[in-house]
């Protein structure tokens, strides 16, 4: 598991890991079983607070993303892909978000943007 942390972000660090753990599970670079390491010994590696990696892992859970097991430890859940398709819905928002933006700043008619978007659309293999 690779998770990159960058402590001059504004995003906190247990969103970041949370987020990072998220892309790999999405990706199947992390699949479904997987053992993750346990808290302390990720807080250990990383260098980070067993606090900030545990709320990371309680907020992981709650979403559905892992699951921890008394006694053996905690593994990627079962992919649910009703929360691959939020997850993924998400990602476009964010995209469509970042182009709104764009369209603002350069004036651009909200027309031309539904115009780029069907053509997009309709042309995709």
């Amino acid at each position: 598991m690779k998770l990159i942390i960058c402590n001059s972000s504004p995003i906190p660090i247990y969103e970041q890991i949370k987020n990072a753990m998220i892309d790999q599970i999405m990706s199947g670079e992390l699949k479904e079983g997987t053992p993750l390491p346990s808290i302390r010994n990720l807080a250990v590696d990383i260098k980070i607070s067993v606090m900030t990696i545990k709320k990371a892992y309680d907020e992981l859970e709650k979403d559905g993303y892992i699951i921890s097991v008394q006694g053996k430890g905690t593994f990627v859940a079962p992919k649910n892909m009703e929360l691959a398709k939020e997850q993924a819905k998400k990602e476009i928002e964010e995209h469509i978000l970042k182009a709104i933006e764009i369209r603002e700043r350069f004036g651009i008619e909200k027309k031309e943007v539904y115009d780029i978007l069907e053509f997009l659309m309709e042309s995709e293999i």
